[in-house]
């Protein structure tokens, strides 16, 4: 099923249930989602849906750091519960083994040993894991702590 359409059959069971905390949180993804399509003037594909949903887990988890830094937990809850549903549309995480996996083949594809460099293993190992979802943050520490 596409994720549009998914999307739409969780807000019509949201309204049903009614559920107003999901339902925000699963029109501000169909937003998004709409509001790239329009922009782009050609239908969504699984790459441009991936960095949307990426986009909007980026905000949320930023949202939750300056929550809890400014004293307002019930904010920062709120902003968990929503980053927990867009999570629940991606694909499936790349699991520690894959990713470790992933630099160390692309590190003996490039050759390069310097954390000056870095940028081209983490392209490779990006590539490696596509089509799997991977914090770019965290990959990016690994590949700094293999290259050091």
């Amino acid at each position: 099923m596409a994720l549009l359409d998914r999307i739409q059959t969780d807000m019509v069971a949201a309204m049903r249930a009614k559920e107003e905390a999901r339902l925000s949180a699963i029109r501000m993804i169909k937003t998004a989602l709409k509001k790239h399509e329009i922009d782009s003037m050609k239908p969504l594909d699984e790459a441009a849906e991936m960095q949307i949903l990426n986009s909007l887990m980026k905000q949320r988890r930023d949202s939750i750091d300056m929550f809890r830094k400014g004293g307002r937990p019930e904010l920062a809850e709120k902003e968990e519960a929503e980053l927990k549903l867009i999570e629940g549309y991606m694909p499936a995480g790349a699991g520690e083994d894959e990713i470790e996996k992933a630099i160390e083949e692309a590190i003996a594809e490039t050759g390069i040993t310097s954390v000056k460099q870095m940028g081209v293993v983490m392209k490779a190992a990006q590539a490696k894991l596509a089509g799997k979802r991977a914090d770019g943050k965290a990959l990016s520490e690994k590949v700094r702590a293999k290259l050091t």
